[in-house]
């Protein structure tokens, strides 16, 4: 008989409506037109695309919208906070847009300096990049068999999400994942976040 230990939970859940996707959709779009700072750090580290990350840090006082959704965001992750038995208050951090372009991809990564990190999916056109999470234990497992292709879930050594608009994903910050390239036509539009 086996049991499962050290589980690393992700938070998935559907929000919002069609109203809350076009302002956001809109926001983000107005950013990457008007943010010439975030333009030119996207250029000079080949960003497919547009991301406020480098470049703005104070979203939720310039756009209403924004200030509402990190009050969302806030309290789903008191939520998650709560099922993983933390006795914390989650506090957001830092909040940026992003606006990947086919073929954008952005390599594997872990967010240092914040409790639990997470990406809220505003437009996603087909073909759009997954996000995939590698099993945090992968670099110790030295001489450990390959899985088959078939096992499940809690097995995998990468789990792939393929979100859709509304999805929102929240998981530990030291969880490693990567957005995969995608090979739809249509711009791929994110908020993205962290919490302390």
């Amino acid at each position: 008989m086996s049991r499962t230990l050290f589980v690393t939970p992700l938070y998935e859940t559907e929000v919002g409506q069609a109203a809350l996707w076009q302002e956001l959709s809109h926001s983000i779009r107005s950013l990457a037109e008007d943010d010439i700072a975030g333009r030119r750090w996207c250029r000079e580290h080949g960003y497919k695309g547009y991301t406020s990350y480098a470049s703005l840090d104070d979203l939720p006082r310039r756009d209403p919208v924004i200030a509402d959704l990190a009050k969302l965001l806030t309290r789903h992750a008191a939520s998650f906070a709560k099922e993983l038995a933390w006795n914390v208050k989650p506090k957001i951090d830092s909040l940026w847009v992003n606006l990947l372009k086919p073929g954008g991809h952005h390599t594997a990564h872990i967010h240092p300096h914040s409790i639990l990190s997470g990406t809220l999916y505003v437009e996603v056109p087909e073909g759009s990049g997954a996000i995939r999470f590698e099993d945090p234990r992968l670099a110790m497992m030295m001489a450990a068999p390959t899985r088959s292709p078939d096992a499940p879930e809690p097995l995998s050594s990468f789990v792939t999400v393929q979100p859709a608009p509304g999805t929102l994903l929240l998981w530990e910050s030291w969880l490693r994942h990567e957005v995969l390239p995608g090979t739809g036509k249509g711009e791929r539009l994110s908020i993205s976040f962290n919490f302390a």
